[in-house]
């Protein structure tokens, strides 16, 4: 069983930065796609970021502002979240998708204050 474990979040005031972790218990091939989605109260869960290959692609509400990184040889990902505003506040998950596998953290929370 693939277990991934986030770590990171927490509470900051709006401007700040926080930087969330995703540890994989396997490694991943290449192909594997990992990222990072988002859910807010009363909202679906969002793809925040997703990194490929050294290929990435992010959400346009992040853009700028947060950056992922990581190494699926090394089963981690990272997502540097920079100038948090309080529409950023969510449950964050890490994901792991390599077909036909869909692979989810437990979340972790990121709260931004005004």
């Amino acid at each position: 069983q693939v277990q991934l474990v986030e770590s990171g979040g927490g509470l900051v005031q709006s401007g700040g930065s926080l930087r969330l972790s995703c540890a994989a218990s396997t490694r991943f091939s290449s192909r594997a796609v990992m990222g990072w989605y988002r859910q807010a109260p009363g909202n679906q869960r969002e793809l925040v970021a997703a990194l490929v290959s050294g290929n990435t692609n992010y959400a346009d509400s992040v853009k700028g502002r947060f950056t992922i990184s990581g190494d699926s040889a090394k089963s981690v990902v990272y997502l540097q979240m920079n100038n948090l505003k309080p529409e950023d506040t969510a449950v964050y998950y890490c994901n792991v998708y390599i077909y036909p596998n869909n692979y989810w953290g437990q979340g972790t929370q990121v709260t931004v204050s005004s």
